[in-house]
């Protein structure tokens, strides 16, 4: 009887989720990447993308498209800031605000800079997977952020290693641009181009501070983080402009795009539930 009894439960339980709507995320060209649909089988299947275009390519065609004005103020930026490594007026000022900034901190240094400058490139790969609108999927993402700050190191790189500008608070002479300065800007621009100027002023904001706190606690002159803000922006475009070219290489403007599909089971010899992902590219 027993055994009939937890025969009879098993049974049950398979036949529940048998009937049960299976939670799908689908990331297709044409869903919204935070999409769960709640259906089954069937339905699932008649929810696939068709040939037909639709709006977002057009906005994922206009946003990746080179355009000589996107050199204008990152361009500004890195001359702003190389003329400041040569020019002595310049300089003079760089030395006023190094004092204003010494006498405001004392001996209170606040490193959050070492660590915020991080955060928009982290919610620039997060925020499509959580029910905010992105003009990109998750993959494409993943490429313009590696392609960016590939970019911004080798920019950066060379600045340091070209100009030897002497820190301000010590002998080290790498401090023109500003890195920690180039990449918080370049997740800035990422957060700008893909959610929109509503998100992209709260992450230049976060840019503004760690650009702030680079200057308070000593470590650059203004120019190097006016210069790394322009390598920032810059660096963060040259990840859009090369998306087109990723996509040709990858295929990824085929509209048989790949779906992943998230079901729960359950296995009632072992009483134990599970987990099932099926992805299909």
């Amino acid at each position: 009887m027993p055994m009939a009894i937890t025969g009879l439960k098993g049974g049950l339980i398979t036949l529940g989720l048998l009937i049960t709507h299976v939670c799908g995320y689908a990331q297709t060209n044409n869903f919204k990447e935070s999409s769960c649909i709640f259906q089954d089988t069937l339905q699932l299947a008649d929810s696939l993308p068709t040939d037909k275009p639709t709006v977002p390519d057009l906005h994922k065609t206009e946003h990746s498209r080179f355009n000589a004005k996107q050199l204008i103020l990152p361009g500004s930026l890195v001359a702003i800031g190389v003329f400041g490594v040569y020019n002595g007026a310049f300089k003079k000022l760089d030395t006023k605000i190094k004092n204003g900034m010494d006498n405001l901190r004392g001996n209170h240094f606040f490193h959050a800079d070492d660590y915020v400058q991080y955060l928009p490139a982290l919610t620039y790969l997060t925020f499509g997977s959580i029910g905010i609108k992105s003009r990109h999927s998750f993959k494409e993402r993943v490429a313009v952020e590696a392609t960016a700050y590939i970019a911004m190191a080798a920019l950066t790189n060379i600045g340091k290693y070209s100009f030897k500008e002497k820190r301000p608070d010590s002998g080290a002479r790498n401090s023109f641009p500003s890195g920690h300065t180039a990449t918080v800007f370049t997740g800035a621009e990422l957060m700008r181009e893909e959610y929109g100027t509503g998100i992209g002023i709260g992450a230049y904001t976060v840019a503004v501070g760690v650009a702030f706190l680079r200057l308070y606690n000593g470590r650059h002159w203004l120019n190097d983080v006016i210069a790394g803000a322009g390598i920032g922006i810059l660096s963060a475009r040259i990840g859009y402009w090369m998306l087109p070219v990723y996509r040709k290489w990858f295929k990824w403007d085929k509209k048989s795009s790949d779906i992943t599909v998230i079901t729960p089971g359950y296995n009632p010899a072992c009483r134990s539930f599970s987990i099932n992902m099926a992805y299909t590219f």
